[in-house]
């Protein structure tokens, strides 16, 4: 979980959609797909980070179960519910990436807290996310790119509001976030013979 959508508000080509606006998606897609690598040959991976034991910090490995019943090539997708990437195995996770894939370019997706105003917001732009920030972990940071969801309000017991956050408000979140990937995947250029990858972590469990 990352701590305030304010540690990202300065990167360079960051842009906020909030969960009503109209034709959310298709923002959020739009402007992902611009901030992509040129190249098709650069290896797209998804790092959605996170766990189910916190209603509010399930908002990554809900986007990852979802983009997983999805076909979304040519993205590959690390973490889901059945197989999450949190505090304990996100360094081994990193690890395992960087050597499975040459030099890829990585999305970080992660939920978020932020102002009572700004809850319901879908945040994505330069920089990667800090997962941890938000209840004193000393984590990497994960992504070229981030998209993060602002689920609850910051300043205060953010174990607890994280605890306490709604259900709806993050299944909601995850399906825009999910949805603008897709659609970014299906107008993205494909690499041949480059299936999409759906990774399990095997003995890393939440």
């Amino acid at each position: 979980m990352n701590l305030k959508s304010s540690l990202l508000d300065n990167q360079k080509q960051n842009i906020r959609v909030s969960l009503d606006s109209e034709q959310a998606s298709q923002l959020l897609s739009r402007h992902l797909i611009s901030l992509l690598p040129s190249s098709v040959h650069r290896p797209i991976v998804i790092v959605c980070i996170g766990t189910d034991r916190s209603t509010g910090d399930s908002l990554g490995p809900l986007v990852g179960t979802k983009l997983s019943e999805r076909n979304i090539s040519p993205f590959h997708v690390y973490g889901t519910l059945e197989e999450p990437i949190h505090a304990v195995n996100l360094k081994d996770t990193l690890k395992q990436i960087y050597r499975f894939h040459q030099n890829p370019f990585v999305i970080g997706i992660d939920a978020c807290l932020g102002k009572m105003k700004n809850i319901g917001t879908v945040s994505i732009g330069m920089g990667p996310v800090k997962p941890g920030a938000g209840v004193n972990k000393d984590l990497p940071p994960v992504g070229d790119i981030h998209m993060t969801g602002i689920v609850n309000v910051s300043g205060f017991m953010e174990f607890f509001v994280l605890q306490n956050t709604r259900l709806y408000l993050v299944m909601k979140m995850a399906d825009l976030i999910a949805e603008s990937i897709i659609q970014a995947g299906q107008l993205f250029p494909k690499e041949e013979k480059t299936p999409p990858l759906f990774y399990r972590l095997g003995k890393y469990k939440a």
